[in-house]
């Protein structure tokens, strides 16, 4: 009989694309066993059809699915039929710990983040003020399980059906051959909202007016369906004619798109993240977090930031207070690294 493994992270996109890395050196190190991902509806669209996972266990909507005492006991029910063998969990909440061991899964292998992991039975102990790349940590722990992780990085592949619909919404678009993705949304998922990572609009149309003008490349638009207001407000800052692809298509559809781009372009925000795992020319847009904690990782990428004082706690300690104007890159320092990063 397989050995039955179950990987738990639920939340969020960005977190969910960087864990691929760690799921790769999973799947290279049990090539039999049957893994599954419990994760949350917001994100479980980046994993359908991964071909190193055997299925999903759906969450919920929850960011974190044990925080209530009825959610918990739902969680640890759908554990507990799964009959793993062991559990490998990229969640710092001591609750999750807690719910794997109730569920009786006997090989748990966990993140100890100042303490709240005693109930794993390996664990990888973690300072959360020192500052190391979601990535890293999530390899780090099967590291600590004596699973080898060299050369995993973040990785998603769009099927072809994907890659079919998003050139059928670029033709109805008429879209010309070479396209910059633009992504001006961010900063709100169900485990927190931090508009303040957005790059601010009037610098994010200069940037693009120039190099879509450089490059001969017309801006497409995107963002999900809460964020038509946002895009049509940057359409309307642009100098060059936009296509927009608001609520359009899916996660890995969207992936598919990046991939297709001459270039993508976006913020602290996991479609960006997306986007480079995908394969796309991918550039990072930084304000309040760090990029030591959440740039992009690996691939053809370029984070953009300048160093500036940020919250030691990470994303949960970002401040909502950053000054785009004080701390942040404008737009001329940021066209001419892109420019630089392209070869224009």
């Amino acid at each position: 009989m397989n050995e039955r493994i179950l990987l738990v992270l639920p939340c969020c996109i960005g977190d969910v694309v960087l864990a691929t890395a760690a799921l790769r050196a999973l799947r290279r190190a049990h090539p039999t066993a049957h893994l599954t991902w419990a994760v949350g509806r917001w994100s479980a669209g980046v994993l359908h059809g991964h071909p190193d996972l055997d299925a999903l266990l759906d969450t919920g909507d929850a960011a974190l699915p044990v925080r209530r005492p009825s959610d918990c006991l739902r969680f640890r029910a759908q554990v507990a039929a799964g009959r793993y063998d062991a559990a490998v969990s990229f969640v710092r909440s001591p609750l999750m710990a807690a719910a794997l061991w109730a569920a009786r899964v006997p090989v748990r292998v966990g993140l100890n983040s100042g303490g709240r992991g005693r109930l794993y039975t390996v664990r990888r102990d973690l300072d959360p003020r020192a500052p190391e790349h979601e990535a890293d940590i999530y390899l780090s722990v099967l590291r600590a399980w004596g699973i080898d992780t060299g050369g995993c990085v973040p990785t998603i592949t769009p099927s072809d059906a994907d890659e079919a619909v998003m050139r059928q919404q670029l033709a109805a678009q008429g879209v010309a051959a070479r396209f910059i993705v633009v992504n001006p949304a961010g900063g709100a998922n169900p485990g927190m909202t931090l508009t303040a990572k957005r790059y601010p609009l009037d610098w994010l149309a200069q940037v693009v007016n120039r190099l879509s003008a450089a490059a001969d490349a017309q801006p497409v638009l995107i963002g999900g369906p809460s964020d038509a207001a946002l895009v049509a407000e940057l359409a309307a800052r642009l100098a060059v004619p936009s296509a927009a692809l608001v609520g359009a298509l899916s996660l890995l559809q969207l992936g598919a798109l990046a991939r297709a781009s001459w270039l993508y372009l976006g913020n602290d925000t996991g479609l960006t993240h997306l986007a480079s795992a995908c394969g796309a020319r991918a550039v990072m847009f930084m304000g309040p977090t760090d990029p030591r904690r959440y740039g992009l990782y690996g691939g053809d990428s370029l984070t953009l930031w300048r160093p500036a004082p940020v919250s030691a706690q990470g994303v949960a300690g970002a401040q909502r207070a950053w000054d785009w104007a004080r701390d942040g890159m404008p737009p001329d320092e940021a066209y001419e690294r892109i420019a630089a990063f392209v070869g224009l």
